[in-house]
């Protein structure tokens, strides 16, 4: 399948895996990619240039494949170094960057230079609007259903695509909720060139991340996840667990007067216990909506081929309908 996305990134199938916390490793992005998407390697998750350049290295050993590197901009007393983070991925030849959070115009130019085409994670059309006015090249618009942060704005991809496309001139995918050709087709229905993946690919062979956190994902439905951090206005979708109903009494008992401090237990630095060690009340973890529409373990090939097909076979049924 061709598209703007397919054709700006180099791959075979538009279909992206997004950027995420100990799970954007080189195995994973390697697989997606080997498949015929685009693997994402989270850059903050190895926090120094050096790490990541060492994961990119090693990211390379695994595939001839295009891949890129999420950046996402964090509000933080101490930033990563992000200087050193993007000399990283420019001198590691990687040609994709996906960023997200915060604006990333100051990270634009030295990628621009190096020929890096930039996709941006927004999940508003405003956001969108203002990622293309900075200059970046696609647009990764994340509907209320997706896993992590949703925005506050609270609008679902029903919605926010077809809006999406009347406003913007650049490309953008799907982002939350999408896990089959049935996503593919809709998002594809809406405007958008293609789909970003995030729980999704967690339930994958190649996902490096423990068997419990996948088992989780395989067990839960689409009415298991939870919004906390919603009063601090850093909204967050995650997986029901103790930690989080914990978090959730400790929204409710504080109201607008909590601060980080009251919930740092169970959010900070919470994400190698669950995803490395298996400990799933450890704290909160991303997690979306998308949860009540997986069933198996596949491989990121056969996920990737499975998707492709049937997004086939619907647009195939689609056009006997209409020559009906």
């Amino acid at each position: 399948m061709k598209t703007a996305i397919t054709e700006m990134f180099g791959i075979e199938h538009p279909i992206i895996q997004g950027g995420m916390h100990y799970v954007g490793f080189a195995e994973m992005a390697a697989a997606v990619s080997n498949a015929g998407g685009l693997g994402i390697i989270t850059g903050l998750t190895q926090g120094t240039p050096e790490k990541l350049a060492n994961e990119i290295a090693r990211c390379k050993d695994m595939t001839d494949k295009p891949f890129g590197v999420n950046l996402t901009i964090l509000p933080t007393l101490t930033p990563p170094d992000y200087p050193g983070l993007v000399k990283a991925i420019i001198e590691g030849g990687v040609k994709v960057v996906e960023t997200a959070g915060r604006n990333p115009v100051d990270l634009l130019p030295p990628l621009k230079d190096a020929g890096i085409k930039v996709i941006h994670k927004c999940t508003s059309v405003r956001h969108s609007l203002k990622a293309q006015d900075i200059g970046c090249d696609a647009v990764s618009v994340d509907g209320f259903e997706c896993g992590g942060h949703p925005g506050e704005d609270d609008v679902p991809n029903f919605i926010l695509l077809p809006r999406a496309a009347d406003e913007l001139e650049i490309p953008f995918v799907s982002s939350g909720g999408m896990a089959d050709g049935r996503s593919l087709v809709a998002s594809l229905a809406m405007g958008a060139q293609g789909m970003n993946m995030g729980t999704r690919f967690i339930a994958t062979k190649e996902a490096p991340v423990h068997e419990n956190v996948k088992q989780a994902i395989l067990a839960a439905s689409e009415l298991d996840t939870r919004l906390v951090m919603r009063p601090l206005r850093n909204t967050e979708r995650v997986l029901n667990n103790a930690a989080v109903e914990r978090l959730i009494e400790k929204e409710k008992a504080l109201g607008d007067a909590i601060t980080f401090q009251d919930i740092v237990a169970e959010v900070a630095g919470v994400y190698p216990s669950i995803m490395m060690e298996g400990e799933m009340d450890k704290g909160a973890w991303s997690c979306g909506m998308v949860a009540g529409l997986i069933h198996d373990i596949p491989t990121c090939k056969e996920l990737i081929d499975r998707i492709m097909l049937q997004a086939e076979e619907i647009i195939a049924r689609m056009q006997a309908m209409a020559r009906a």
